[in-house]
């Protein structure tokens, strides 16, 4: 087990064998034997001992060897008199931490745990630092263990990792309660290697890796000990106290930070397997009144319970896919996608990075698509994959929507895509989104999203004649100049701006996500300023919800917004009738000053953009010249509101609420997310799945959850969990499956039951390619 294998990641040198796999590419699901129960703390285990074997450390059924389960007060320990050479993951015990076995269908059957059992559990419960633990009969220590003597500070690498001192535990029956006790005084000293009298030795460790290098350490040391003692007694000198104490400081802080990394892991969401998971067949009738219509997320989650299982996901190491594995999906790429390859490369010739929108990136390199329809994408090789990308999440009803295309197209037959004057459909679109949010009283179709942005901004500075504009760290509100602030990473400020001048950002400034109490300060500094025009935030959370936000939050920023006479804008350019045709307004029951539309306003058509409000703010965008210097500010594009993006918009709109869609999509969301929850908690991983509704977040890194409060955390880490986002990703697609980035998906209404359960079968072929699985 190298340290890039193991889930509690160390400095070890432990080499494991590696499980041979033989992955299957965008295959239906073949049937699995379900693991045991806490199966990589087992595989941990069984790794020690194979190691320690290899090396002559363990003799047949000498010793005992334990690992820390995550998340509970378990560990898993080797069972008693049984020949370590033929030890499977199945024949390790659980105990609990009163040293109580915990037997389970899966696993250990008949077998019982090691007779030091109490002993081990004595040691996790008095130190929490402490991950694994070693118990050998060593010669050499042994020999100390026969003399009584313990090893003083003898070298500053002796102290780094083992101690002040390898102290000497009394002496008790062996798998009795009285050494148990023995042992559980003196571990509570800090060191992490003890000699038994008469016995043996125990080593300690933050990890398996650092266990068992410290029982060697302690081996070496006792050797050299021993030699000093019988060439000239009463003449071995030990470093200086001062030198002790350092080393001794370092190996404390060290095991503090790997320790939290174990210790702040979260009990896994406990999916049964025989539970039924969420269908989209009971979805009741549609309802004839808009009031009626309901929302995508049929529970709101729990954000305080998310949150500290992304913090805790961010806090321990990677784990990604295995080496053979990623080296199967990268051929993968290479032999099945060759059409997808070429056309790519070709386009870097003559489109900056090769494609011309952010979606496109995918890691080893783009896939070009031939063919999208309903669930599912058809790339230039012929390759189906389940499509969770839905174009960045305007398809609600599913890519290519027939009845929404044939509407199109007669409008278009009639007018042509564009006239440059004034079209039904653009008065059709503007009273349908206002049936269905009553507070959009005005509605000025534009571009996109990031047109809308920059149209609401403005609006909000000349309704209000002031200039500030408050946004919240880490959202993305497109790449207009004024919010290109703050992105992505809560606290970088202008890390993205480049080619910005620094006026353009000079009035904007960020608060972290959550944090009402800043969010506040920023509005009284402004105050001096000339106040806020406006705070703009994402209903859900920055990133549509990476960071979700708790549900009276925004009813807080309204509150603020009132009390600092600031304008409200929400940016539903995801949101907007993807959580329900009332958007996030609707379902949040607060009333924003100013939304923003864009990807779902024209149903997946191009020119999906636009803003909307209340009606004397939305006065401002007045078309014309009507001779009042300023009275309306200048927003437009020849093709806004053209009749392809309005007819679309419309008919779309209409056909969701029709189908019911975007109920029908949040429940697949639902049946997806609790199916990967399922997973997850099945192979032990420290990842997390959560849900608003049909927009679902798949988190194996953690990578979008730093930010600039730790900013050493952030430069570290950074690149090697974006890393490990962009090559999960490459597996689900190398599977049959399209991800945004590999770590969100959006559900649609073409996702059916068994669409969602088709690509659970491909995400548990991934799962079991992690390392440690």
């Amino acid at each position: 087990m190298t340290k890039e294998r193991s889930h509690l990641a160390g400095s070890g040198t432990v080499n494991c064998a590696v499980v041979a796999s033989t992955m299957v590419l965008v295959t239906p699901h073949q049937d699995r034997t379900p693991p045991v129960k806490h199966q990589l703390s087992r595989r941990h285990v069984v790794d020690m001992c194979r190691t320690m074997l290899e090396r002559g450390y363990l003799k047949a059924t000498e010793g005992n060897v334990s690992v820390r389960i995550p998340g509970h007060e378990l560990y898993a320990v080797t069972p008693s008199n049984y020949d370590y050479d033929k030890m499977r993951d199945e024949d390790i015990c659980i105990v609990d931490f009163n040293g109580k076995h915990v037997p389970d269908a899966g696993g250990a059957g008949g077998l019982v745990p090691s007779i030091e059992c109490g002993m081990h559990a004595n040691i996790y419960r008095s130190r929490p630092d402490v991950n694994a633990i070693v118990h050998t009969h060593q010669p050499y220590a042994s020999a100390l263990a026969f003399l009584r003597k313990p090893i003083p500070a003898l070298t500053d690498e002796q102290v780094r990792f083992l101690g002040r001192e390898v102290a000497i535990i009394d002496y008790a029956p062996s798998g009795t309660g009285f050494l148990a006790k023995n042992v559980q005084k003196k571990v509570v000293s800090g060191d992490n290697a003890f000699i038994i009298a008469n016995h043996g030795v125990v080593a300690l460790g933050t990890d398996p890796d650092r266990a068992v290098f410290n029982m060697a350490l302690l081996e070496k040391v006792s050797i050299a000990y021993l030699m000093a003692l019988t060439s000239e007694a009463g003449k071995v000198y030990t470093i200086p106290a001062t030198i002790r104490e350092i080393a001794f400081g370092k190996l404390k802080k060290d095991e503090k930070r790997i320790a939290a990394q174990i210790v702040d892991a979260v009990e896994p969401v406990r999916v049964p397997s025989d539970e039924v998971l969420p269908s989209v067949s009971e979805i009741a009738e549609v309802p004839q009144k808009p009031e009626d219509l309901g929302y995508s997320i049929s529970e709101y989650l729990d954000v305080d319970d998310t949150m500290r299982r992304l913090k805790a996901l961010v806090a321990q190491p990677l784990r990604g896919l295995r080496h053979d594995a990623l080296l199967d999906t990268l051929n993968y790429f290479e032999t099945k996608c060759t059409a997808s390859k070429e056309i790519t490369e070709r386009a870097k010739k003559r489109i900056p990075g090769g494609v011309q929108h952010n979606l496109a990136f995918n890691y080893p390199f783009p896939l070009a698509i031939d063919k999208a329809e309903g669930a599912h994408l058809v790339d230039r090789d012929g390759n189906v994959y389940i499509d969770f990308l839905q174009a960045g999440g305007p398809t609600i009803l599913g890519s290519n929507y027939g009845p929404v295309n044939e509407q199109v197209a007669a409008v278009v037959s009639q007018s042509g895509p564009v006239t440059g004057l004034f079209h039904e459909y653009e008065l059709k679109l503007a009273e349908i989104i206002n049936r269905y949010m009553p507070h959009i009283e005005m509605y000025r179709s534009l571009g996109s999203g990031t047109e809308a942005v920059m149209a609401a901004v403005r609006a909000a500075r000349a309704h209000t004649g002031k200039k500030m504009v408050i946004k919240v760290g880490g959202a993305y509100h497109g790449w207009s100049d004024t919010v290109v602030y703050g992105l992505r990473v809560p606290g970088s400020f202008r890390m993205n701006a480049k080619g910005i001048p620094w006026g353009a950002t000079e009035r904007t400034r960020e608060a972290f996500p959550h944090d009402l109490g800043t969010l506040k300060r920023k509005l009284i500094e402004n105050r001096v300023r000339g106040g806020t025009a406006a705070v703009i935030v994402e209903p859900l959370g920055p990133e549509s919800g990476t960071r979700p936000v708790p549900y009276e939050y925004n009813a807080a920023v309204r509150k603020l917004c009132d009390e600092f006479g600031a304008m409200l804008i929400f940016d539903e350019v995801v949101t907007g009738f993807r959580t329900g045709l009332g958007g996030a307004a609707g379902y949040f029951g607060v009333t924003p000053d100013l939304t923003v539309f864009g990807k779902a306003v024209s149903g997946g058509y191009p020119m999906a953009g636009g803003v909307g409000g209340r009606a004397d703010v939305m006065s401002v965008f007045g078309s014309g010249l009507d001779g009042k210097s300023g009275a309306h500010i200048q927003v437009g594009g020849t093709l806004s509101a053209n009749p392809l993006s309005c007819a679309a918009g419309y008919f779309a709109i209409q056909e969701m609420a029709r189908t019911n869609a975007p109920v029908i999509a949040g429940r697949a969301g639902d049946r997806l997310t609790r199916g990967l929850q399922r997973l997850i908690d099945k192979y032990g991983l420290p990842y997390v799945a959560y849900n608003q509704g049909s927009i679902v977040h798949l988190e194996c890194s953690g990578v979008m959850l730093l930010d600039m409060r730790n900013p050493v955390k952030l430069l570290k880490e950074n690149k090697g969990r974006k890393t490990l986002m962009e090559q999960m990703g490459a597996a689900y697609a190398a599977h049959g499956i399209i991800t945004l980035a590999g770590s969100r998906m959006y559900t649609s209404m073409a996702d059916t039951d068994e669409v969602i359960d088709d690509a659970l079968a491909r995400f548990d072929q991934v799962f079991a390619l992690v390392e440690g699985v």
